[in-house]
């Protein structure tokens, strides 16, 4: 059994972090000691791990709570994976699409900063690209 700063030392979290997941529900309360000490099994630093890795990889916390439901209920088949995995990617893609097009938007601002008397009053935000 770990008290909760190893638990945290070992997985590089933060104690609060544990004491949120518990209080979320993506982990089950631990054990407690007599004087009130979380005690958490190597079940549970297992569970913390997936938790952390999959964080690691831009899931969510609701993302892995459900996969955890998935996992808990001995039906996280492959095919589950397969599916959140690609619902994820996709979302991912979208996310590169609106950031390129961000980028698209602010190069142009930045290259009339640029261009422009770096003591005169900017108004780049203000006026239109076409103006």
């Amino acid at each position: 059994m770990f008290q909760i700063g190893e638990v945290a030392r070992k997985l590089n979290l933060n104690p609060q972090t544990l004491y949120f997941y518990e209080r979320i529900g993506l982990i089950p309360p631990p054990q407690r000691t007599e004087s009130g000490y979380r005690l958490f099994s190597q079940h549970d630093v297992d569970r913390l791990a997936f938790i952390a890795r999959a964080k690691t990889l831009g899931l969510s916390l609701d993302e892995i709570k459900d996969i955890l439901a998935l996992k808990d209920g001995r039906s996280l088949t492959c095919q589950a994976m397969q599916d959140r995995l690609g619902a994820k990617l996709t979302q991912i893609e979208q996310q590169i699409q609106q950031l390129q097009a961000l980028q698209g938007e602010l190069q142009p601002l930045l290259e009339r900063c640029q261009a422009a008397n770096p003591n005169n009053t900017c108004i780049v935000l203000e006026a239109s690209p076409d103006s």
